[in-house]
């Protein structure tokens, strides 16, 4: 079974819920996940936008959530998930605006994407001290078991 990752309040390539942008109420939206290989010993969920500022002349990609060492056996997480209710052992990372919790589309200018990824690592990760998205993806490298992507989309 391939490891995959979906989410009932939108497709993939589809329109994301104002709910779940900084325009609603900027909560997570509920995400599902399946076949997480046999041989994960966590799993990494990292949400981004590599279409900040501007989708037609991108500079950077922009990190809205980071969370490590969710257990495989978890299988999502409900929408406006809080910190207190992520599965035992789950640890957050910092996002672009430098906090520990998601922070939903708010795209300046253009139509953005939206990339949900999860990763099945053979690992328990350290206590990493909030890391950043690039500092988790150092740790992780080497410890990739299966990979899933579910893409959202929102403009203003």
């Amino acid at each position: 079974m391939t490891l995959s990752l979906t989410s009932s309040a939108f497709e993939m390539n589809a329109e994301i819920p104002k709910r779940y942008t900084c325009d609603g109420e900027d909560i997570s939206p509920p995400l599902h996940w399946s076949g997480v290989p046999k041989a994960a010993r966590s799993l990494v969920l990292i949400v981004d936008d590599p279409d900040a500022p501007d989708p037609a002349d991108p500079k950077t990609t922009w990190v809205h959530w980071v969370l490590y060492n969710l257990p495989p056996s978890s299988t999502g997480l409900d929408a406006g998930v809080e910190k207190r209710d992520l599965p035992a052992g789950t640890r957050e990372g910092v996002n672009d605006w430098q906090q520990a919790c998601y922070g939903g589309p708010c795209p300046p200018v253009g139509r953005h994407r939206y990339f949900h990824k999860l990763y099945a690592l053979d690992i328990d990760l350290p206590d990493l001290q909030k890391p950043t998205k690039q500092q988790l993806e150092q740790r992780m490298a080497d410890h990739i078991l299966g990979q899933a992507e579910l893409i959202g989309l929102y403009q203003r």
